[in-house]
């Protein structure tokens, strides 16, 4: 018996790792049939962009969310001036209809960023097959004698793929197209240059004799906020042609110097920027009619700026909600009804 398993569990062995991988090519098949008719589905992608998918099906999520996020804090950022982020263009991943504005800068910047932030995130949380936790530093120690341990935030894929992705867009390599490619660069690098240190404390009764350390993402409102800084100091500038260099690169405007670039992290822009008051779908601008504005406010927000000297319009109305509620044991909550009297002003 033990001489016919000698030659029987070889062959068992064999047909099994034959069926074992004739079952992962089948798998796999299907899986890049899902992820080309995924892929094939998803509006808005270029051929480098789809191709990219059908690589890495289970990233677009992340970049998918990346994306939206980078849209909701433009949004936010944006809420009270007359551009209010207000895109012509529909879908995730669709081309922003803005003149070579510094609004159009700002807006690449920061779904570039949003982008890099959540696939970087999305790593750290293990839902993408290729990436997981920057382990170059684990177990080394600083100057200062805390370890690098924990999950640290994988900054360098998360910049790589949203490069790939977001990049894969501009393929005209026009003026506008150089100027989209350097703002996608600025967000990326704003998201890098925002990354925070977080440690935890080892030893007893929280002593902290021992300190282990990683780095993590902040919230994505802080890089908003300085890509928005970055938006208020964009540099205009136009495209240089050199025979003895190729291919043409952005040079500032209004220089000095003969050829002067701009630096990598800041935000550049074509055109100046329309005001934004009346609608020009050309331009991306939805105007301010109907936009809500503070009667008192000074800033832009105020009825006065928002409204472009148009004037507004008042609405009185009544707001009702639940007040003084009270639980009672048991088991039941009872409400007042509480009202106010006040105006809304919108902009004609």
């Amino acid at each position: 018996m033990t001489r016919v398993y000698r030659y029987v569990v070889p062959y068992v062995i064999i047909l099994a790792t034959i069926n074992f991988h004739t079952h992962i090519r089948a798998v796999s098949s299907v899986v890049a049939l899902g992820a080309n008719l995924l892929c094939s589905r998803v509006p808005s992608l270029t051929p480098r962009q789809r191709r990219i998918c059908t690589r890495a099906p289970d990233a677009m999520v992340a970049l998918s969310e990346g994306s939206s996020t980078g849209l909701r804090e433009c949004r936010h950022q944006f809420r009270h001036q007359r551009w209010n982020c207000s895109l012509a263009g529909s879908g995730t991943f669709s081309h922003v209809v803005l003149v070579g504005s510094r609004e159009a800068a700002y807006v690449y910047a920061v779904t570039s960023a949003g982008v890099a932030y959540s696939v970087t995130a999305a790593c750290a949380r293990g839902n993408i097959s290729t990436c997981g936790c920057d382990d170059r530093k684990r177990g080394r120690y600083s100057a200062s004698g805390w370890k690098w341990g924990g999950c640290s935030a994988d900054i360098n894929y998360g910049i790589k793929l949203a490069r790939k992705f977001m990049d894969a867009r501009e393929v005209e390599g026009d003026a506008r197209a150089l100027m989209n490619l350097h703002n996608n660069n600025a967000g990326r690098r704003a998201v890098r240059s925002t990354l925070s240190t977080e440690c935890k404390c080892h030893g007893v009764s929280g002593s902290c004799t021992m300190k282990t350390c990683w780095k993590t993402l902040p919230p994505f409102t802080n890089i908003g906020k300085l890509l928005l800084q970055k938006y208020k100091k964009a540099k205009p500038v136009i495209v240089h042609k050199s025979r003895r260099r190729s291919p043409p690169y952005l040079k500032l405007r209004r220089t000095k110097r003969r050829v002067r670039r701009p630096g990598k992290s800041h935000l550049v822009y074509l055109q100046k920027s329309p005001n934004y008051c009346e609608m020009n779908p050309s331009t991306g601008s939805l105007g301010t009619v109907a936009r809500r504005c503070n009667r008192t406010s000074r800033g832009a927000d105020g009825c006065d700026l928002l409204c472009c000297g148009r004037g507004y319009n008042t609405q009185q109305y009544t707001r009702k909600w639940q007040c003084n509620c009270k639980f009672y044991w048991c088991c039941y909550v009872q409400c007042h009804t509480c009202q106010e009297d006040t105006e809304e002003y919108t902009c004609k």
